[in-house]
């Protein structure tokens, strides 16, 4: 970041609660939509976020956001290929929402809820229950691989030729060889939800009920156990080149590092964005830079550097509802904010 865009954006230093409205607030847009934000996603041209009434809206820079009616139901969960959206929705459906709106249904499991989705290039998968479904290469119909319990997540590494499911007892590991997808495990007891690889592909980590992440280093598949928070962990993000994994789940953003040959084995996490009392349930990185944007349980929103010596910013002030969901343009322009009472806060991350 040049420091005429940093000087821009953090240009008014102020404490916890000092002010009503935040500079950037002050220059947003503000949506209250009758339903809770559930999810969101950075495509090419948009934000697209999905909601509790059903619909997906589409934001775009200073226009009035697209509204798509998606799901007779809750939009559980929404991946991107960088086009193309991908919904599941508690009415048991699959869907493709192109980015002008036509929605496709690949896939309706009745009442049977897809509960994640995920998508690379031309793949794109989903699960329900305990069964992936994954489709290729214009195939119709799916590739499907049975697992012994309920799925929790799922996650593509960069090339789009692993595909991690995690679920109760650890992840397995697909890799695909032509049309054939051949499976490994990583073995560790409890619920694994959230799953994603590291930026190099080195590392798979999970969010797990028992509030801790728990991952594996892909070379020798030793264990990494991350503990001690106060909370369930909603939301995590890899920040940086060297990149620390940045994770919400506790009164700060609690980032563990993952340069050098051994990862976060041994080391301390670095803590930033301490918000007294409060909760963090969303991690957003901005992308590029070693700064992230925290969002916690009462709506409070912090900007910080990963550095412990640097105070973070108030990008929103408290409003009452957790952050669910913060996303970042494509080109950096805007950011969007959504809680669980479904207040919107679209706004430009520059001054004019």
């Amino acid at each position: 970041m040049s420091m005429s865009d940093r000087e821009k954006f953090l240009e008014k230093k102020m404490s916890y609660m000092e002010a009503k409205e935040t500079e950037l607030e002050s220059r947003g847009m503000h949506f209250k939509i009758k339903a809770p934000v559930t999810c969101s996603v950075t495509t090419s041209d948009a934000v697209a976020v999905g909601f509790g009434d059903g619909t997906v809206r589409f934001f775009y820079n200073g226009d009035e956001p697209k509204v798509v009616e998606a799901h007779n139901g809750v939009v559980l969960s929404i991946a991107t290929n960088g086009e193309n959206v991908f919904t599941g929705g508690d009415d048991g459906k699959f869907l493709q929402i192109s980015q002008n709106g036509n929605v496709t249904e690949i896939a309706d499991f009745n009442t049977r809820w897809v509960d994640s989705v995920a998508a690379y290039k031309d793949s794109m998968v989903c699960s329900s229950g305990s069964n992936v479904y994954i489709w290729s290469e214009g195939q119709k119909k799916p590739k499907s691989l049975d697992h012994s319990s309920t799925v929790g997540g799922l996650a593509f590494d960069q090339n789009g030729k692993r595909l991690a499911v995690s679920c109760y007892g650890g992840v397995t590991l697909w890799e695909r060889g032509g049309r054939r997808w051949k499976s490994s495990r990583l073995v560790w007891k409890g619920s694994h939800s959230r799953v994603s690889f590291s930026p190099d592909g080195k590392y798979i980590v999970t969010t797990m009920q028992e509030s801790e992440l728990h991952g594996w280093r892909l070379r020798d598949k030793v264990d990494l156990a991350m503990r001690g928070y106060p909370a369930k962990i909603k939301s995590f993000a890899w920040v940086g080149d060297t990149p620390h994994l940045a994770t919400a789940g506790d009164h700060q953003a609690v980032c563990w590092p993952f340069d050098g040959k051994d990862g976060p084995l041994g080391r301390e996490p670095i803590c930033v964005a301490d918000c007294g009392k409060q909760i963090s349930t969303c991690i957003e990185p901005l992308t590029g830079e070693k700064m992230i944007f925290v969002g916690f349980n009462d709506g409070t929103v912090l900007l910080s550097e990963l550095d412990e010596n640097k105070n973070p910013f108030v990008i929103r002030n408290p409003k009452g509802f957790e952050i669910s969901a913060i996303s970042i343009s494509s080109n950096r322009s805007h950011i969007l904010i959504g809680d669980a009472e479904g207040n919107i806060l679209w706004s430009p991350l520059w001054k004019d």
